[in-house]
């Protein structure tokens, strides 16, 4: 903590420049940030909207199916976001790590703040698009951050452990676009949990994005205060890869410059 403070400037410099060079020849600039996830939920819906429209309960609104694509997305694109861009901080940054002396571990911390604010502008907007969809989101929505910094603990965990293992093993960045494909559709996000099987629901029981998708709907969706009870499961999966990776970074950080 002490070096995240002292490393604040560095920090927050990082962030800024980056999304400075990441929209400085794009016209339409942050823009991006929004019409990606918005234009990805305009298609589901139109594919998908008179298949699902029978399946969504407690929700009367004819734009229901919007309603839930959105609420999905928004995590989704955090998280997919900010832990594909940790796994590969650190080679993306190999020529800094060799140059200038500093704690390596918090370069996944960057795109996780930067994505993290990439979201928050995505969340104002989807919030926009609810009003005029005639959906009101009520006061549960304050425990929204909460359920947030979790997906975030588990993007910065495993996207830190597997950024370092990259640096060994280059296949693995490949293996992650893979995985996040996988991800995406083990995680209720297009469809709804009450149409898959029986037989494949452990999947979604085991899987923390599912549980935590579920209380992005209570509370956007719903207006239902999150059960606490049932964060401890994510929450445990998230601590899990946090130890992991500060484990292997222990062990490893001296040899990270030389490798990479």
């Amino acid at each position: 903590m002490l070096n995240l403070i002292s490393y604040r400037f560095f920090i927050f410099n990082s962030i800024k420049t980056e999304l400075l060079s990441r929209f400085s020849r794009s016209r339409l600039g942050l823009l991006w940030l929004i019409v990606n996830p918005l234009m990805q939920v305009l298609i589901y819906a139109i594919v998908l909207s008179n298949v699902m429209i029978s399946k969504l309960p407690g929700l009367p609104n004819k734009y229901s199916y919007v309603i839930y694509l959105l609420s999905g997305m928004l995590m989704w694109a955090f998280f997919s976001e900010s832990f594909g861009r940790c796994v590969n901080c650190f080679v993306d940054n190999a020529n800094l790590i060799k140059k200038i002396h500093f704690p390596i571990f918090i370069l996944p911390i960057i795109p996780i703040i930067s994505s993290a604010l990439n979201n928050v502008i995505l969340f104002f907007c989807v919030i926009i698009v609810y009003i005029i969809l005639g959906h009101n989101v009520g006061v549960s929505i304050f425990y929204l951050p909460l359920v947030f910094f979790i997906v975030a603990m588990i993007s910065f965990g495993y996207g830190f452990f597997l950024g370092l293992i990259n640096i060994f093993l280059r296949d693995i960045s490949h293996i992650v676009g893979i995985m996040l494909q996988f991800m995406f559709w083990l995680t209720p996000i297009v469809y709804m949990d009450n149409i898959v099987p029986d037989k494949f629901k452990i999947l979604l029981n085991i899987n923390p994005l599912a549980s935590l998708l579920s209380f992005y709907h209570d509370i956007l969706i719903y207006n239902k205060t999150p059960s606490f009870t049932e964060l401890i499961y994510p929450f445990l999966f998230a601590m899990v890869g946090v130890f992991l990776s500060a484990l292997l970074y222990s062990r490893i950080c001296s040899e990270m410059a030389d490798v990479l």
